[in-house]
């Protein structure tokens, strides 16, 4: 598939010139102001951008500027295209976030030369970022599975806590919900923190995690620390790995994941709105799929009665408005539960 190039000019007769020099080797559009590129870039994304400098109305860069404030445009090379040839105005493009700087009239082999080398750079990024969510991705289903030689059902439930985490919140955001929490940018850090969630179990004696009957109080005492310790070992994680911030939701899901909207949960007795959102979001999908998945001390529920058990538990243990969501997507929830129990542990947000 040819890459797509976004030439801005208010010069017809440049437009036409850097349209000639495009033709057969890329698809193209052309926008005559700031202004058209600027609505343009929000109906669709270039791979690349030429941008003149000295126009009317919009200048080169305030349309850049522009470009910066569109989160579809993120990594877009744009290069300056301008008869402007001092020194000062090449800083200033370079500084202003501008991938490279082109003298007009351009020259055809310099021209496509640029927009190969950028083009490529561009597509090595991108399987650079990739390879390194899909390592890091690989590390959470380990983590899961380091769970799960502790806890037999832990490793599945922790993988599907993240699929219910990731339709509950798609469904929010589709309704408008929850606008200063939420966003498609912070849902999909979420979702690849939630399988973190029961990571303190690790600290937690396999003689109280496997056994069969009631815990005495002083047991429950022991398992009530596992949200403070994942949180612990998430936040020294992150520390040292600052970029990865999908680590930063991963420590507050395992913190609050066991707090309760009415403020009579653990480990630090937070009520309402002093939940992070995203302990309040796990907080439902957690206890949904640990309803239904079976444990050492009891057979699973049905999705039925575990549906009920939310119900029962809006405004005391779950915000209300993510449990009326909640129960409008249940039967996507029953789905996934089909389709990893009969699965492989697969992780794919």
């Amino acid at each position: 598939m040819k890459k797509h190039i976004l030439a801005v000019d208010d010069n017809i007769t440049n437009l036409k010139q850097v349209g000639a020099i495009l033709s057969g080797k890329y698809e193209f559009s052309l926008c005559k102001s700031g202004e058209d590129a600027v609505a343009f870039c929000e109906r669709q994304t270039p791979d690349l951008v030429l941008l003149d400098v000295e126009m009317p109305g919009m200048d080169g860069f305030e349309t850049l500027a522009s470009f910066k404030a569109n989160p579809s445009m993120s990594g877009v090379p744009v290069f300056f295209l301008t008869g402007n040839v001092d020194t000062e105005t090449e800083i200033r493009a370079l500084e202003s976030g501008a991938m490279d700087f082109i003298r007009k009239p351009a020259n055809r082999d310099i021209l496509v030369h640029r927009i190969e080398l950028h083009l490529e750079l561009r597509n090595y990024q991108t399987n650079l970022e990739k390879t390194l969510k899909d390592l890091e991705d690989s590390i959470a289903i380990s983590f899961a599975d380091l769970i799960e030689s502790k806890d037999s059902h832990t490793g599945i439930h922790v993988l599907r806590t993240g699929k219910y985490v990731d339709i509950l919140g798609r469904e929010l955001l589709a309704r408008g919900m929850f606008e200063r929490d939420l966003s498609e940018d912070s849902l999909a850090l979420m979702v690849r923190g939630a399988p973190f969630h029961d990571i303190g179990k690790i600290g937690v004696s396999d003689v109280i995690l496997l056994k069969p009957g009631p815990l005495t109080e002083e047991e429950h005492d022991e398992v009530k620390k596992h949200p403070m310790i994942g949180a612990r070992v998430l936040d020294n994680i992150y520390k040292r790995t600052p970029g990865h911030h999908y680590l930063k939701y991963a420590s507050l899901m395992a913190q609050c994941h066991h707090e309760r909207y009415d403020g009579k949960g653990y480990p630090r007795g937070l009520s309402g709105m002093e939940i992070p959102f995203c302990g309040r979001l796990i907080a439902v999908a957690n206890v949904y799929d640990a309803c239904i998945t079976e444990r050492i001390y009891r057979p699973p529920l049905s999705s039925e009665e575990a549906r009920a058990i939310i119900r029962q538990g809006k405004g005391a243990d779950f915000d209300p408005d993510i449990v009326d969501v909640f129960e409008s997507i249940t039967e996507k929830l029953d789905e996934i539960e089909v389709d990893m129990t009969e699965g492989a542990l697969k992780y794919e947000p």
